[in-house]
C-alpha cells in the first residue's frame, strides 16, 4: 500500500489491516501497521519507522520535524514529538 497524500479524504486514515506502509513515490518501506494508531487528525498516525533509514527528519521546530522518504526524499509529513498515544511516544 502507498502512504497518503492529502486530497480532501485520506483513504489510509481508518485502514488497520496488518501490512507495510511504503512511500508513494518509490516503494521504500516507512511503516508497518503494527505501529499504527487511532489519531483525530486527517492523516494516519505511526509511532515508529520500520527501520532508522525509512525515513530523514528535518526539525522544523523543538516539537516537530519535517518527515521526508528515506530514499527519495518525497515529503511525508511531520514528526511531533512526545504527541504520541502514550506520553513520551512520538507521532508521524
Amino acid at each position: 500500500m502507498s502512504f497518503c497524500q492529502f486530497f480532501g479524504a485520506e483513504v489510509y486514515k481508518d485502514h488497520f489491516k496488518p501490512g507495510i506502509y511504503v512511500c508513494s513515490q518509490c516503494n521504500h518501506p516507512l511503516f508497518s501497521s503494527r505501529s499504527k494508531f487511532a489519531h483525530s487528525s486527517p492523516w494516519p498516525a505511526f509511532t515508529d519507522t520500520i527501520r532508522e533509514d525509512s525515513v530523514t527528519k528535518m526539525m522544523e521546530t523543538l516539537t516537530a520535524f519535517k518527515v521526508l522518504c528515506g530514499k527519495c526524499g518525497n515529503g511525508l509529513g511531520h514528526e511531533f514529538v512526545n504527541d504520541g498515544p502514550e506520553e513520551g511516544v512520538s507521532r508521524f
